[in-house]
């Protein structure tokens, strides 16, 4: 072989080499903060694909993060994922007691507070509304760029259905709007913040006739249960919802785009019928997300 020959061999193989890297996206990292919403618990979710993302507290969960995980691979995207969760707890908790864990720079961070908003008076947000300026501060100083988004989860039906339930006789869609509302009232007080609307994605399921409304009820044959056993966390369905509806906004890429062969809805038991039902609505709500409210 000639030494142009060489030199033209040696460029092949420099561009072969150096190609694939190229190609890949700039890879982001993201924080879940949250407490058994986050996790997945009581559901096969938990657990599922903990070693794709990062525990910082080495409890083993990959639960919702995980399954954001795989969407974000499936979509071509670069996603580094860790997650700090603590059962039972409030955002208050996380900073006071967990934030050495999770002082540095993110690029995106999600906080999930308690489903009650406060475990001892249901439906009070002042707790929520000290804990969300103090941890977007605390990010905002390592990165003033970074993406706070505010997770507005579901209404839970042991208590919108049972007698002694802060919601009891109110229609099972009110509890969620609740949280929208305290998460919308946490906005305003915190600029640049957005808000994640998973309990109003519940809520259009269940008005749009793809999940049951009442499973004290038993669940109409054709519906999906988005509750898991209590009626109090998520069923595998309501997990999935919850994801798609993080993975959509966050990313900006359409959960229909994820199509009836997503392997997460393979892996955990979902249909391809129910896998886009679900990925409809999440899409059908983040496009209500966008347009002007009257």
């Amino acid at each position: 072989m000639t030494m142009n020959g060489f030199r033209a061999l040696a460029m092949v193989m420099a561009l072969c080499a150096i190609t694939p890297a190229a190609a890949q996206p700039r890879q982001r990292t993201i924080l879940f903060i949250g407490n058994s919403f986050t996790q997945g618990a009581h559901s096969p979710v938990r657990n599922w694909h903990a070693g794709n993302v990062v525990d910082l507290n080495r409890d083993g969960y990959g639960g919702v993060p995980a399954l954001f995980k795989e969407f974000t691979e499936e979509a071509g995207l670069n996603y580094a994922v860790s997650l700090e969760t603590q059962g039972g707890k409030t955002l208050a908790f996380h900073y006071d007691e967990r934030r050495a864990l999770f002082e540095r720079a993110w690029d995106v961070v999600v906080l999930q507070e308690f489903s009650t908003l406060d475990s001892g008076r249901p439906g009070d947000a002042s707790g929520y509304l000290r804990s969300v300026p103090r941890l977007a501060g605390l990010f905002r100083s390592y990165n003033p760029a970074v993406q706070i988004e505010l997770m507005a989860t579901w209404s839970r039906a042991d208590e919108t259905y049972r007698p002694g339930g802060h919601w009891y006789g109110h229609p099972v869609t009110a509890m969620a709007l609740d949280l929208r509302g305290a998460a919308n009232r946490a906005r305003v007080a915190t600029r640049g913040l957005g808000v994640l609307p998973v309990g109003e994605a519940w809520n259009r399921a269940i008005l749009t006739g793809v999940a049951d409304a009442n499973p004290y009820d038993g669940v109409t044959y054709g519906k999906l249960d988005l509750w898991s056993y209590d009626q109090y966390h998520a069923s595998v369905y309501g997990y999935y919802l919850e994801a798609l509806v993080v993975f959509g906004r966050i990313t900006g890429v359409d959960p229909l785009t994820l199509g009836k062969g997503e392997s997460a809805a393979d892996e955990l038991g979902l249909s391809p019928a129910q896998a886009t039902a679900l990925q409809r609505v999440a899409h059908d709500q983040l496009a209500a997300e966008t347009r002007p409210r009257r």
